[in-house]
């Protein structure tokens, strides 16, 4: 029995090997591991892709929302608080609790799991000093929404970008909308990394000067240290993997696309008959499917079995952050965020890369429909 994987990163290494070798090896000869050409031009090169004015290479995505909420000044105050969805990877909360605030925790949209703009812009009070959308499973949240209510309430927002490398609404990149925005390239993005890696992106010089200060130990000088900061950069062995795959990402977006498509079609009689849940596109998105999530009853007994058949799904994510150990003094109750509970203990994400074959998306939903029989 084959195992399909839920994302084969050998299938990714296997394209952009020979074009990386050489460039490693230099790294390597020159021993110019920290900083150097391949950073600074990766900076560059993922700016301009996105159309951010400012692209600050760090060590990994929960680094990036740290420093992107700190470089905003978010954190400063005692009391400061930042608005944020349940659904999400604890890692968004973990990097507002770092940056010294307190997450306020909302529920998502029952189609799309992204943040409810209107419960976010309802939880704005005199201590928010922050929102922070999570663009995810491959498509932006409705960050337009949001603006009118930051801007009265004077509060930046602040994007989780990591899932969504490539994504756009409207025609406008994710990680440009707010005033910063933090992602990830750990590697099984779909632009990854052959380890962590992280990056801060804004259209301000201020804040990204301020987010590379931060990076780097509280310092723009060696051994001058004007703030507080991190140790916290992205390095030249990274920086040459996301060059070279950055160059394909959109042709590998578009496989995505294009197997997300092919399932769609696969399982529509079993979406039809009330069986599963297909995934909802936001109308405006272009959506690069990181993750294809459907929803199905008894959810646990049918990851099971998957795994059994040798089907490498997975969930994303199985607790909500209120509902996490580590939480717990958020005094959020089960029952809080409804939608985000429910969509806990129903949601299954099937395999899904560039790389995906037709033959082996048959399998997966061939075994998908053993599972829930």
């Amino acid at each position: 029995m084959t195992h399909i994987p839920l994302v084969d990163l050998p299938a990714q290494h296997r394209e952009v090997a020979a074009e990386i070798e050489p460039e490693l090896a230099d790294v390597m000869a020159t021993g110019a591991f920290i900083g150097g050409k391949p950073v600074s031009l990766f900076e560059q090169e993922y700016a301009a892709f996105l159309g951010a004015g400012h692209c600050v290479g760090v060590g990994n995505g929960t680094d990036a929302l740290e420093i992107a909420l700190r470089a905003l000044d978010v954190g400063r105050g005692a009391c400061d608080e930042v608005i944020l969805p349940a659904n999400t990877f604890i890692a968004t909360a973990e990097a507002v609790v770092r940056a010294g605030a307190r997450p306020v925790l909302v529920d998502v949209d029952p189609a799309t799991y992204l943040i409810d703009t209107a419960a976010a812009a309802a939880a704005i009070g005199p201590r928010t000093r922050a929102l922070l959308p999570v663009h995810l499973y491959g498509q932006v949240a409705p960050v337009e929404e949001l603006l009118p209510a930051a801007g009265a309430a004077g509060v930046p927002i602040v994007e989780d970008a990591a899932q969504v490398q490539g994504a756009t609404r409207h025609g406008r990149h994710a990680g440009t909308f707010g005033a910063a925005a933090g992602t990830s390239f750990y590697p099984g993005k779909n632009l990854g990394a052959y380890g962590d890696a992280g990056a801060v992106l804004t259209m301000s010089a201020e804040v990204a000067a301020a987010a590379r200060t931060i990076g780097s130990h509280g310092s723009d000088r060696k051994y001058i240290h004007s703030r507080l900061g991190v140790n916290s950069r992205l390095d030249a062995v990274q920086a040459v993997v996301l060059r070279a795959k950055l160059t394909r990402l959109a042709g590998w977006n578009a496989a995505r696309a294009d197997a997300a498509a092919r399932y769609d079609g696969l399982l529509a009689d079993l979406a039809a008959d009330g069986v599963i849940t297909l995934p909802t596109v936001l109308a405006g998105n272009t959506h690069v499917w990181h993750l294809y999530v459907i929803e199905v009853s008894d959810r646990d007994a049918v990851l099971e079995r998957l795994h059994g058949a040798g089907i490498g799904a997975g969930i994303h994510y199985p607790i909500p952050v209120h509902l996490q150990e580590a939480f717990a003094d958020l005094g959020y109750a089960r029952g809080a965020f409804p939608v985000s509970e429910r969509s806990a203990d129903r949601i299954l994400s099937l395999p899904l890369f560039p790389q995906i074959t037709v033959d082996q998306q048959s399998r997966v939903v061939d075994e998908l429909r053993r599972a829930l029989r």
